[in-house]
């Protein structure tokens, strides 16, 4: 069985062990350095906190999701990015579906009221798993980015978590880690690697 749980600081490891094949071989993150177990902790801890889950099989953790910042100017604060990743090995296996679902439950329980995501193209399954969960394209930056030897483009994707939009809205809750879910029902499209802006992603 699956377990989708929140992550904490000693899950820095196996979320390295995840993401460093994107860095080193995939255009889907545009960081070019695997982050190190004190800066993935950091990102982990940013203010105000927002949910980072792992994906968890037999003790190992096989992907992960999380929120960011959309961007810093305080007017954005209502929005989100989300990022998704996952093992080679556990694709196509609804994992992806099953991290975002969670993902975005906690995400709209704390007051934001949009989320965002980028991919780089081609990457179908991404696409396939972000319009399934309810993302709309909203445009293509063309040639953004050079990674891996060649000029990249990057579409976003966004959604609203509320609709109406609040006129006033409340002020967005810091994330208070919650309880595991298991994920062993997970079904539907499957496309780790869907990555966004978080301190040199995509």
């Amino acid at each position: 069985m699956v377990i989708i749980r929140a992550a904490g600081a000693a899950d820095a490891a196996g979320i390295q062990a995840v993401y460093a094949p994107y860095v080193t071989g995939s255009p889907a993150t545009f960081e070019e350095a695997v982050p190190g177990l004190a800066e993935l902790r950091a990102r982990m801890a940013a203010a105000p906190r927002k949910p980072w889950l792992v994906a968890e099989a037999d003790g190992e953790i096989v992907g992960y999701a999380y929120a960011s910042a959309h961007h810093a100017r305080a007017s954005y604060r209502w929005s989100a990015d989300t990022s998704i990743y996952l093992a080679a090995a556990v694709h196509r296996r609804g994992l992806g579906r099953a991290l975002y679902d969670r993902l975005l439950a906690e995400v709209r329980a704390l007051g934001y009221l949009n989320v965002y995501a980028g991919i780089t193209l081609p990457n179908a399954a991404s696409v396939t798993l972000h319009t399934a969960v309810g993302f709309e394209p909203t445009g293509v930056y063309r040639n953004v980015g050079y990674r891996l030897g060649a000029w990249r483009d990057v579409a976003y994707f966004g959604m609203a978590l509320a609709s109406p939009l609040p006129p006033a809205p409340a002020e967005p809750r810091p994330w208070r880690p919650g309880t595991d879910l298991p994920a062993g029902d997970a079904h539907g499209p499957d496309g780790g690697g869907g990555a966004t802006r978080d301190g040199g992603d995509t």
